[in-house]
């Protein structure tokens, strides 16, 4: 294996993690197939590049502890690492979350490390210390997403039917574990896509190397594999002669049917209908006729493409029950209502979202509601922000607390049916008075009929997922080679939505990550350091990069979600690249199976020996 040779730095073997999925029978598929289809397809690192470097403050003292004040994505994740570092009870250490510009997963195991060692250089000086990085030692030291390998070889039937999956999807780890294993987990959930086959089997690795450790980044594995099966599956379908389209439509998961981890589908899937409609909305047909004919005479190739796909929302499998979050509300003396919790704001729209829906399930107006400040001494954990899990899970936690305040106040008499945000406020003031503190708590409890086998890794991996199908237009330039996303269409089924700008802001931004991961961002390792670590030769796409993003919801409310919400963060950094390598393809002719896909790679193919 190329990714792990010569010197032994992990283990036995220098495998971090190791996982095997097995559905059906794969090894007795290739007997009966009329066509078996293999492939190969490799991904990139990707800097996460957020707008606020890494930084924290820490004063720390033998009497007092420690306290730390630093951008980051998960308070109680660096609480858990300081009461390690330090061996401290755990009141003794305290952790806030300031305002933070950005994470995508870049700060969600990192910031323990800069808080750690700020805390023991104030612990040593008896003074109060800043760590901020600058941006190349930012890009130099932290995480990056996982570069990933994937084998796929697939068994289908003459009329189009998946028959075998066979995949084998590598990451690579870095020189130490971090967040590997649940990365590889993730990507080895996803790397069957949202489609019926009867026999499935994954094998995934997480490998050590000599890199800087890689680590969270936005769709967190899954980008990795869901490209690989999306490129393998438009090579299936050019192989049966089926366009990709219709090979994909004998192929979507319905209700009913099982997953490649043998979770049945319990809800409504209507993916054909989210490609009609996105089709619908590019024109897909027409396109496809129409540059065919105009490529024949132009230098500048034009191309439409698509990925279909869903993401898990919230943790894998026993990930939610383990975590066992906890979301606090509290009335107070202004007779407004605190929301407690510990997801972060971090661009993302935390503190909108929880006022929404503690504003709505109490019938009163959002400025009775205020979210407290992430501070590990005054709020709950209520688990990391990471996993698409915010508004669905601990947004469903913030529901409930706060449902047992209004439930107290009619109780004890003090608040009516029918009242509104005025004598709500004058119930929680009076309750004060009178009773003394009103506080409410609600901890995590998983939906029925979800089971998980971590040992054979079968079962329900997630409690839903967020479908969707992307459609990407693009135009190859064949003097330059470059590929511009001319128009970009995200079509998703994300439950119902509560903030429709925020919503359509987490695809944009999403999406234009992604094409940074495909077209742009091209991470150069040199003896197992970053060589582009700046932000002059490391290039991000710029405004003028970027398309127009359409942004489109179907509605399909979630029995277990706030006012039927799904998660939503990370599914648009899953369809962009192989939706726009489907593009390439469309106008060039050939098929690319790895991201950054750069100019010069582009080049190389299409002029083959002539370069």
């Amino acid at each position: 294996d190329s990714l792990a040779q010569n010197e032994i730095i992990w283990g036995e073997d220098n495998v971090f993690k190791k996982f095997l999925v097995d559905k059906g029978n794969v090894d007795d598929v290739w007997s009966k197939a009329d066509f078996i289809v293999e492939g190969e397809y490799e991904t990139g690192a990707q800097e996460q590049l957020y707008i606020e470097n890494n930084g924290a403050i820490a004063i720390a003292n033998p009497d007092d502890g420690v306290t730390v004040w630093g951008s980051m994505q998960c308070p109680y994740y660096v609480h858990k690492a300081l009461i390690k570092l330090f061996g401290l009870p755990e009141e003794k250490i305290r952790v806030i979350q300031t305002e933070t510009g950005g994470g995508f997963g870049g700060k969600e195991e990192y910031p323990s490390m800069i808080a750690g060692h700020a805390a023991l250089l104030s612990l040593k000086s008896g003074k109060p210390v800043k760590i901020i990085y600058d941006r190349a030692e930012d890009m130099v030291a932290t995480t990056k997403r996982h570069p990933s390998r994937t084998r796929h070889k697939t068994a289908v039937s003459k009329d189009g039917k998946l028959l075998g999956m066979d995949i084998e999807f590598i990451v690579d780890g870095g020189a130490y574990c971090t967040l590997s294993p649940v990365v590889l987990s993730r990507g080895t959930i996803h790397a069957a896509g949202p489609y019926y086959c009867p026999n499935v089997r994954i094998r995934a690795r997480a490998v050590a190397t000599n890199v800087p450790p890689h680590g969270a980044f936005r769709g967190f594995g899954a980008p990795q594999s869901i490209f690989a099966l999306e490129r393998q599956l438009d090579k299936v379908a050019g192989t049966l002669g089926l366009t990709p389209d219709e090979f994909r439509r004998r192929n979507f998961i319905k209700e009913g049917e099982t997953t490649a981890t043998s979770q049945v589908i319990r809800e409504k899937v209507e993916m054909d209908q989210l490609l009609d409609r996105a089709f619908e909305l590019t024109g897909y047909h027409e396109k496809k006729k129409q540059f065919a004919q105009q490529n024949q005479s132009t230098r500048v190739k034009k191309g439409i493409g698509f990925a279909s796909f869903m993401h898990g929302a919230g943790f894998t499998g026993s990930g939610e029950v383990y975590l066992a979050s906890v979301v606090g509300a509290e009335a107070t003396e202004a007779g407004r209502v605190r929301i407690l919790a510990a997801s972060t704001e971090i661009g993302q729209g935390t503190n909108t979202v929880f006022s929404q829906i503690a504003a709505a399930e109490l019938g009163v107006d959002e400025s009775v509601i205020e979210v407290a400040q992430p501070d590990t001494k005054d709020v709950p954990n209520s688990g990391p922000t990471v996993a698409s899990r915010t508004s669905m899970v601990v947004g469903k936690l913030v529901e409930s607390a706060v449902t047992g305040l209004k439930q107290t106040l009619i109780g004890s008499g003090l608040l009516k049916e029918g009242y509104g945000s005025e004598e709500f406020q004058e119930a929680c003031r009076k309750h004060i008075e009178t009773v003394g503190p009103l506080k409410s708590f609600s901890k995590y409890q998983a939906p029925p009929n979800v089971f998980w086998d971590d040992e054979k890794y079968q079962g329900d991996a997630y409690g839903t997922y967020a479908w969707a199908v992307y459609v990407a237009e693009v135009s190859v330039d064949l003097l330059t080679y470059e590929a511009h996303v001319d128009d970009f269409v995200a079509v998703q089924e994300v439950g119902r939505v509560i903030n429709p700008v925020l919503a359509a802001g987490q695809i944009e931004g999403g999406v234009a990550q992604a094409i940074g991961f495909t077209l742009f961002e091209n991470v150069v390792w040199k003896d197992g350091r970053m060589a582009n670590g700046q932000m002059t030769n490391y290039i991000m796409p710029t405004a003028a990069d970027i398309p127009p993003i359409r942004v489109y919801f179907e509605e399909n409310p979630y029995a277990y979600g706030p006012g039927g919400a799904k998660g939503i963060g990370e599914l648009p950094m899953d369809g962009a690249a192989p939706a726009i390598l489907s593009a390439i393809e469309n106008a060039t002719g050939t098929g690319f199976n790895h991201v950054p896909l750069m100019p010069e790679a582009m080049m190389e193919a299409l002029l083959g020996e002539n370069v």
